[in-house]
């Protein structure tokens, strides 16, 4: 079986119901980008077909979104397939990732289906969020609301996975994670991530010389990288880190406690007043992004901003 650590309440109650033969034939896992709801979701999907080895089966089918949103036609080839009959055995598990992507025409057409799926066919959704899913899809699912892990639930992560670490490296991991394991993978498993984070950083020292010259080169670095969200994110922990130096110059509770020596030099050199004003033109850089506005423009305009605070 899978390796998994964490959320064990509700695992254990999912395992009762498959003893007691009494699941759900719906299931709805909620929880934030990183905290296992995959892992979860492979979990319940092989004990719902009885299966002990972690591998792929054919019984097994997943749905990801290839774009920005789940429609009816998408949604119309799930349910046909949950009326094909399964391959292997008497059960077949449909997991739908990214479930918060359905459209809401999406989310009706495949409601009759989550009402009354096919004798053992059971379907399970992703979401990060349960606030865009229909009430008349979570009244019919059984929901399984998935919490950040404990720090002891963490460190047992990162001993089982990366084995024996910096204390100062574990330290910066179980602040940055912020109970997401999925966070400590990707910082250090990620090489385009540690780009990013070099990036930010550089950012913040280009825009402490006030150099001109940094708008147009970050500009082109920031729109090669894919996720806004984890520029402005990264961007912010920074801020954050050189605020907290600059207060307490406690190293257990720096997010970047990796890049301490750069932490140091800038909060020595940048005011609270400018830190404060960066967290400002961060939080108006993102409306602006949902706003749908020009991508290099409003990262130029950022840029721009912080150079003249």
């Amino acid at each position: 079986m899978i390796n998994f650590i964490g959320h064990d309440a509700i695992r254990n109650r999912f395992t009762k119901g498959v003893l007691n033969n009494a699941l759900t034939h719906a299931h709805l896992i909620i929880g934030e980008d990183g905290i296992g709801k995959s892992l979860l979701a492979k979990e319940f999907a092989l004990q719902m077909l009885g299966k002990q080895e972690d591998r792929e089966y054919v019984d097994i089918v997943k749905y990801i979104p290839k774009k920005a949103s789940l429609g009816v036609d998408e949604v119309r080839e799930i349910i046909t397939e949950v009326n094909k009959k399964p391959y292997e055995g008497d059960k077949k598990v449909i997991i739908i990732y990214e479930g918060n992507k359905m459209t809401v025409q999406a989310q009706n057409a495949l409601l009759k289906t989550i009402e009354e799926p096919p004798l053992g066919v059971f379907i399970i959704i992703l979401a990060e969020s349960s606030e865009l899913i229909l009430d008349t899809i979570k009244s019919r699912c059984q929901i399984h609301k998935l919490t950040p892990l404990s720090k002891s639930e963490l460190m047992e992560f990162i001993t089982s996975k990366y084995g024996g670490l910096d204390e100062a490296l574990i330290q910066s991991l179980l602040a940055f994670s912020e109970g997401l394991p999925g966070r400590i993978e990707k910082f250090l498993d990620d090489k385009s991530f540690e780009a990013t984070r070099e990036a930010c950083i550089g950012l913040l020292e280009e825009i402490n010389k006030r150099d001109e010259g940094a708008v147009l080169r970050y500009e082109n670095i920031f729109t090669k990288i894919k996720s806004k969200e984890e520029i402005l994110n990264t961007i912010t922990s920074f801020v954050r880190d050189i605020m907290l130096f600059k207060e307490v110059q406690d190293l257990s509770m720096l997010i970047n406690g990796d890049k301490l020596l750069k932490i140091r030099e800038l909060s020595n050199m940048m005011s609270y007043k400018k830190l404060k004003g960066i967290i400002d033109i961060i939080e108006d850089t993102r409306r602006n992004f949902n706003s749908n506005t020009n991508l290099s423009m409003t990262y130029s305009v950022m840029i721009l901003s912080m150079l003249e605070v």
